[in-house]
């Protein structure tokens, strides 16, 4: 993954973007953001004629699977080659139940969306070595490091109250304390619930599209 920086977005620089829905969201954007290092020359990865290593696609799979990222299918992949590597970019769409966190539950249990629309299935090798091997490392001391990077200013709830302005979410150490349940078992080598589900979907989605290249 490129390297990620904060930076301060000025708004008045949209007027010099010629697209207009780009032009929209730096206006919408201005102040602290999330900067991803450019790759200059890099290209779209098309996992029909650029290799992947069947492992590293698992371990996409499965991160995807985890932050609930939709947004990498074979309309979009947002995976790009450069250097004769490939490199994961674009995960505005991941987490998005922090929209709202009344949707956090069926977020935790459901399989991932359009599961067998993502560009790297075909390409992935067994889903169960990615989560035997990555799933112990998601611990709860991992992601309050993670949220410990975070500033402060972006922890705000999304529906502010008109009197007094956005509301204060409760404190960060506590904003991964409804989430154990969705790494249980990650400590005893057992998959992730929703994990085992993404998997079972995965392969059910492999096995009807090897029955229709069997029935043509």
């Amino acid at each position: 993954m490129p390297e990620l920086v904060l930076v301060d977005l000025d708004p008045s620089l949209a007027p010099f973007e010629p697209d207009q829905e780009i032009q929209d969201l730096l206006r919408a954007s201005g102040g602290l953001n999330v900067g991803m290092d450019y790759l200059p020359g890099s290209l779209t990865l098309d996992p029909a004629v650029d290799p992947v290593d069947p492992v590293l696609a698992a371990r996409v799979l499965w991160l995807d699977a985890l932050v609930d990222d939709v947004d990498r299918t074979w309309r979009n992949p947002n995976l790009l080659v450069w250097h004769g590597r490939p490199w994961l970019i674009d995960h505005g769409a991941s987490l998005w139940w922090h929209h709202t966190w009344r949707a956090l539950e069926a977020a935790t249990t459901r399989p991932l969306r359009d599961g067998d629309a993502h560009v790297l299935l075909r390409a992935a090798g067994p889903l169960a070595d990615a989560d035997a091997d990555l799933a112990p490392r998601v611990t709860p001391a991992l992601l309050d490091e993670v949220l410990a990077v975070v500033p402060d200013a972006w922890l705000e709830d999304g529906e502010p109250d008109r009197r007094r302005g956005p509301r204060p979410l409760p404190h960060r150490a506590a904003r991964p304390a409804g989430r154990p349940r969705r790494l249980a078992g990650a400590a005893g080598g057992r998959p992730c619930r929703r994990l085992a589900r993404a998997v079972r979907v995965v392969h059910a989605a492999r096995g009807a599209a090897g029955r229709a290249r069997r029935a043509c």
